[in-house]
């Protein structure tokens, strides 16, 4: 499956992702300011600042509207391809893009790591659920510009 512009060179994360339906960005802390930038300027007006959900619904707890969005491959299929006429497919975004902002959307999981069929054993025995720390900055472009390229990819504006 390729479904990245021609001109977007695919960062071996896309690839791997492609390949596998595991998103290889979830809980890779050098990425999150990326995924943090890209959520609030893309799906926080409608999910929230902290994914708690306004018109749209919350994406930080165990419960999913559409359930498929439990799994990595789910949840890219909702938000590349939209969800029934209420969000419109993000097409505009990269696969990349897309897999920071669902990087973000996990990391704001705010419950029991048991429940958080994304995240491997390994990183359910270290999951914390998320708490907002106010004093620190973040989802700023300088932020989201700092990340490393060749771990995290890059925006395509």
């Amino acid at each position: 499956m390729n479904i990245a512009p021609k001109d977007d060179p695919e960062p071996p994360a896309v690839k791997q992702f492609l390949e596998t339906g595991v998103n290889p960005y979830n809980e890779k802390a050098e990425c999150l300011p990326l995924g943090n930038f890209l959520y609030l300027s893309s799906c926080s007006g409608c999910h929230g600042h902290v994914a708690e959900g306004k018109v749209g619904p919350g994406l930080n707890d165990a419960y999913w509207t559409y359930p498929k969005n439990r799994t990595d491959k789910g949840l890219f299929e909702t938000i590349y391809g939209g969800a029934q006429g209420m969000m419109g497919p993000h097409s505009d975004k990269s696969i990349n893009e897309i897999l920071n902002i669902m990087a973000w959307i996990r990391h704001l999981y705010a419950e029991d790591p048991k429940k958080a069929r994304w995240l491997t054993p390994e990183q359910r025995e270290v999951f914390k659920p998320y708490v907002e720390d106010k004093s620190v900055e973040h989802g700023t472009a300088e932020l989201a510009q700092a990340v490393p390229a060749d771990q995290c990819g890059t925006m395509r504006h």
